[in-house]
């Protein structure tokens, strides 16, 4: 039987930062009242387009895989904050990292973007369709934001993450996965006023906005990720003692911490850095491995536990086993552009914008 390992990895996070210190200079907030309530300290705010940071990315996933760009057969995008929809984001990234013999796809699915793309990039090798697949996932959300909306912008941030997945005769990469989507809830996590839904012949139509109902995104992320992750487990007859680290979305420490205790995992296993980047959305999982296998925490063999959801609200969970390398093979010297600005100095406009325009409507 054909398997699908993870043979390279990489991330790509912007240099500039916005600390919660920073959001008090535009915002009313404080720097407790941040962390107390979803344990994020800082983001990153993106100074590029998005596909720079997928390319980067990419890139490194690509090097440490050891591959020629041209061996990858496909290119599975997890993102909704694309440079463009015609045409799609992944046949830029195909066309400036070199992979002229890849199919390009981009997957919008929010925050479960990576994980939906390695569900598929797996089960397409499984079935010998593709042999070498880049799986990406990342969002430029600062772009979108609404930086008036204290309960939205103090929770999202800007990153991106890769891998690539080989073919493989070992039992390794993702045994198995679990995704749904509980429909019934789909606003409770919304972009407003972004989409051919929405009228292009007004001045509203240069904004846009968020509808972000906390409690119920809470509710049904812990019920949702804590059933994807019994279902994958028992699906390969192991129990939470088998796993060596999860890996989940980082949304939100409470709701990470939230999701261990019904899970039944200890905390010291859980995978966190939604302190330093805040919520990324289809960015979190792939930025948290690579961070996990550059702080030497994930071994050969291990079995590490990955879960999230996202708008829509779509949701799941997968069960991986690693291979036996948990070093690159090869680096690459790509980078972002240079930044000259701070985080603040990004997004000032963009600040000004919609501060203005609360104003005029009061």
């Amino acid at each position: 039987m054909l398997h699908a390992e993870i043979t390279g990895w990489g991330k790509c996070v912007p240099p500039a930062v916005l600390s919660n210190k920073d959001l008090m200079t535009f915002m009313e907030t404080t720097d407790e009242w941040i962390t107390s309530r979803t344990g994020i300290r800082e983001r990153r705010i993106c100074h590029c387009n998005f596909s720079d940071m997928a390319i980067v990315a990419s890139q490194r996933a690509i090097a440490a895989a050891d591959l020629d760009p041209a061996e990858i057969d496909l290119i599975l995008l997890g993102s909704l904050t694309n440079d463009s929809y015609c045409p799609n984001t992944a046949s830029i990234i195909a066309d400036a990292i070199g992979a002229r013999n890849a199919a390009a796809i981009d997957i919008n699915s929010a925050c479960t973007g990576f994980l939906y793309g390695l569900h598929i990039g797996t089960n397409l090798i499984r079935t010998g369709a593709h042999k070498k697949v880049l799986v990406i996932g990342g969002e430029f959300i600062s772009h979108y934001m609404n930086w008036n909306r204290r309960d939205v912008a103090v929770l999202f941030g800007d990153a991106c993450g890769a891998v690539v997945i080989e073919e493989s005769r070992d039992e390794v990469g993702l045994l198995s996965a679990k995704i749904g989507c509980e429909s019934d809830a789909k606003y409770a996590i919304q972009i407003t006023n972004l989409g051919s839904a929405y009228s292009r012949m007004t001045d509203d139509f240069l904004y846009v906005d968020w509808n972000f109902e906390g409690r119920e995104v809470f509710k049904r992320a812990v019920k949702t990720m804590a059933q994807g992750c019994e279902d994958v487990l028992s699906q390969n007859g192991l129990t939470t003692s088998d796993v060596n680290l999860v890996i989940p979305h980082q949304a939100n420490k409470r709701i990470l911490d939230a999701l261990a205790k019904r899970v039944g995992i200890k905390e010291d296993k859980v995978f966190i850095n939604v302190h330093k980047y805040g919520n990324t959305s289809a960015g979190t999982i792939p930025v948290a491995l690579t961070e996990a296998l550059e702080e030497e925490q994930v071994k050969p063999g291990d079995h590490l536990l990955m879960a999230t959801f996202g708008a829509g609200l779509t949701w799941g969970a997968g069960l991986i086993r690693w291979g036996s390398r948990v070093k690159p093979l090869n680096e690459t010297d790509a980078d972002l552009p240079p930044c000259e600005q701070t985080a603040l100095e990004i997004i000032e406009a963009q600040i000004k914008r919609y501060a203005d325009r609360a104003n005029t409507s009061a």
